[in-house]
């Protein structure tokens, strides 16, 4: 969270929504847990500062009139000025949802906004109605234990009649023209079938100061748009705490079978079933529930044990069953020693933390869609039960693939994770701390693309002044036409040197190179912006070799107009390069959950393959390994690909490539220490390396490398250069002609640029 944000405020109807909710948030959230009467346990939690809060409602299955209680006290009570606040429902809209909007109107002034859709689970709002997987809710069997069937619209869940937002007014209509229209009205339902539609709609949310109903997407798309994954990471410990794992499957979902038969394929663990009708006749034997307690403290102290609730087809009240289970699981660890917990549906698992007097737990990361890896926080156990829980996830019942439990389990028993780079670990070449803030060179870019907007936005966010010294290499008017555009009041001061730079806040220090028209068109090709970007690098590669700045950031230039002013280079590596006589270089690009670097980049895909030999491998992997230390991992876990599809399969596709390519860099670099393994099935390596796998992955070719990126976040994405004397930067994205001069452009990416560069930038 950035200075001086007011922080977002999710409420919950259960523990597992608020726990999805927040981990999408990348950073230590904590979730507070109400009491029997509706308010947080923690007594700190209505007057802390501001910060990134979830408060668990535990409302899903109390009568309407008590969820809309609940939900207007924890609005009238930890709702600050100007605050995010989402209130997250089912995605298949089970629970109070027309209490929660209730209370939404009756509590808050401004707009409410319905938005459920939640698109990574084919789960859409079309015309105002709910779809699965393309299918009507109301005729899918997502409803099937519930009382009565599902809504046929959103209309038939609002309190009042809502004013649509359809699609076509979506994504046809620009963000003014939305708030515009929208601003008066109290409910709006909102159609989305894309996170890029959950995100105008968090847009609109933002420009009219509404409150937000839906799933979790609507936390996940306001945390892109706030690059809170680049700004705080989470922060994770390397290993996890040894301790037996509990898993407590209380969920009627039809997929746990296939996962904890996958569970049980790849992983030490016990199962013990139990009939939920035997469950629920403990209270009136509660000799049984001992019985079976024993049994359980039992098959802990010999490893992992799964706990499953099982239907015998007989008629039994659910509603005792989760109380009757947190009865069991308090009973089975009282002194036993730690036990990681994981507990799939929100009302079991938060049945279970109440009985072990959790008041707070505190996120640490998201493990797959839904599943939460978490710390426990406050705590306040019964007289006579004392558990110690070391960690806990929490998932939805009905949630995850077949791979999902298994998932969980190594979360809860390794503790791998990637370690972001951030700001926050700037470190010199020698991967020793830098006791002041670095001065970075920013080059800006293509003077007829969005270049000077992001640098002057960046060049006056607190997050990247806390750590860095930035001088723009560029053309003064620019800058100054650029800070109008967006509205933005900066004094561009020109400068010769960056010694002469005053680091004001407000003001942006520019080394003028006065090379550009003052009437420059916008959004065109220009051989003048062209011939402009490439000086500015220039100048900026003189002042790194002349020791003047320790790293360089540059906004994007255009090929065409580069070229066209006779500069043949293929790209900003290649010519930082030549520019410092540096021999060789690689392409990084950096995301909030993968790190790739290049063997290869820009030149044709027959060329690559003829081009990659071992030692241009190894020498890529240690140039990755020497960034990831310096940026304060100790032991970076790295991933090289294969070229071949499945890694040539014993010889079936290609002709030994891996083996005469790959293979004998991976046995020099094991030799050295280095942790690398490969080569890897590409599609493999990067599924495990976006679930936290590997600190970085090797590709051996621009596509196979830069695709993963992208569909992973290209707005999120930093391109880095290492091999050159200092580290270089720089956005992952173009010139964006056509919102150049508008002031749409999205800035946050130069900023992480810029932190970024501030982090690996040498003394």
């Amino acid at each position: 969270m950035s200075a001086g944000d007011p922080g977002m405020l999710i409420l919950a109807d259960d523990l597992s929504g608020a726990a999805e909710a927040a981990a999408t948030l990348g950073t230590p959230v904590r979730i507070l847990l109400t009491d029997s009467s509706g308010r947080p346990t923690s007594p700190d939690s209505a007057n802390a500062a501001p910060q990134d809060v979830a408060l668990d409602l535990n409302c899903r299955y109390l009568t309407p009139v008590e969820a809309a209680s609940r939900t207007r006290s924890a609005l009238e009570t930890l709702r600050t000025e100007n605050q995010t606040t989402i209130i997250k429902v089912d995605s298949l809209l089970r629970g109070n949802v027309r209490a929660h909007l209730s209370a939404a109107l009756e509590s808050t002034s401004g707009p409410v906004i319905f938005a459920p859709a939640l698109p990574q689970h084919n789960r859409t709002v079309i015309g105002g109605v709910p779809y699965i997987d393309g299918i009507r809710l109301a005729d899918t069997r997502a409803w099937n234990i519930e009382d009565h069937s599902g809504p046929d619209s959103l209309n038939d869940l609002c309190p009042e009649a809502p004013t649509p937002l359809e699609l076509d007014q979506l994504r046809t209509s620009s963000p003014h023209d939305l708030a515009a229209r929208f601003r008066s009205e109290r409910l709006i339902i909102a159609d989305a079938e894309t996170m890029d539609d959950i995100g105008q709609v968090i847009a609109l949310a933002a420009s009219t100061g509404a409150t937000v109903v839906g799933s979790a997407a609507l936390a996940r798309a306001i945390a892109d748009g706030r690059a809170l994954r680049r700004s705080a990471p989470l922060v994770e410990p390397p290993t996890a705490l040894s301790a037996p794992v509990l898993f407590i499957l209380g969920t009627a979902a039809d997929r746990i079978d296939d996962q904890l038969a996958h569970l049980q394929e790849h992983a030490q663990v016990g199962v013990l079933d139990i009939p939920a009708t035997e469950v629920s006749a403990w209270n009136d034997n509660p000799d049984a529930l001992h019985v079976t307690a024993a049994e359980i403290r039992n098959r802990l102290t010999g490893g992992n044990l799964v706990i499953r609730l099982t239907d015998t087809g007989d008629s039994v009240d659910p509603r005792p069953l989760p109380g009757l289970l947190a009865a069991l699981v308090a009973r089975s660890l009282t002194d036993i020693g730690p036990v990681h917990l994981a507990a799939t549906g929100g009302e079991t698992a938060r049945a279970v933390l109440n009985r072990l007097g959790v008041g707070e737990i505190v996120t640490m990361r998201e493990i797959h869609p839904g599943a939460v890896l978490s710390q426990v926080g406050v705590t306040s156990a019964r007289p006579g039960e004392h558990s110690e829980l070391a960690r806990v996830v929490t998932r939805p019942g009905g949630q995850g693939d077949d791979d999902s439990l298994t998932l969980i389990h190594e979360a809860l028993t390794h503790g791998t994770a990637p370690t972001p780079i951030t700001a926050n670990t700037v470190a010199n070449h020698e991967g020793e701390r830098m006791t002041s803030r670095p001065t970075v060179a920013v080059t800006m870019g293509d003077g007829a693309g969005v270049g000077p907007e992001i640098c002057v936005a960046a060049c006056l966010d607190p997050t990247v002044l806390e750590v860095a010294r930035p001088v723009v290499i560029g053309d003064a008017a620019r800058l100054e036409q650029a800070a109008e555009i967006l509205g933005v009041c900066a004094s561009i001061r020109v400068i010769e040197s960056p010694a002469a730079a005053e680091d004001c806040p407000g003001v942006i220090d520019v080394i003028d190179l006065g090379l550009l028209p003052s009437d420059l068109e916008w959004g065109q090709l220009s051989d003048t912006a062209g011939d402009a970007a490439f000086r500015y690098i220039e100048r900026a590669s003189q002042l790194a070799m002349s020791g003047d700045v320790q790293a360089i950031c540059t906004a994007p230039l255009n090929k065409e107009a580069l070229h066209s002013a006779g500069h043949q280079y293929p790209g900003h590596t290649e010519m930082l390069a030549a520019l410092t006589g540096t021999e060789e270089v690689s392409m990084m690009l950096s995301s909030p959950k993968l790190r790739v670097i290049h063997v290869t980049t820009h030149i044709g895909l027959i060329d690559a393959v003829a081009t990659i030999e071992p030692g241009l491998v190894e020498r890529t992997v240690r140039r990755g390994n020497d960034a990831l230390i310096r940026a304060g991992i100790e032991r970076p876990h790295i991933g090289v690909c294969a070229i071949n599809p499945h890694a040539g399969e014993n010889g079936l596709f290609g002709y030994g490539e891996e083996a005469e390519k790959i293979t004998p860099a991976i046995t020099a670099l094991q030799g050295d220490g280095i942790d690398a393994v490969g080569p890897l099935s590409a599609d493999t390596a990067f599924f495990l390396a976006g679930r936290g796998d590997y600190d970085l992955i090797v590709a051996m070719y621009h596509d196979q490398g830069h695709g993963p990126i992208k569909v992973l976040g290209i707005d999120a994405g930093v391109n880095i250069t290492v091999g050159l004397p200092v580290i270089r930067t720089s956005v992952d994205h173009g010139t964006a002609f056509d919102i150049a001069g508008t002031g749409k452009v999205d800035t946050e990416s130069m900023s992480e640029a810029m932190r970024q560069a501030a982090t690996l930038a040498t003394v």
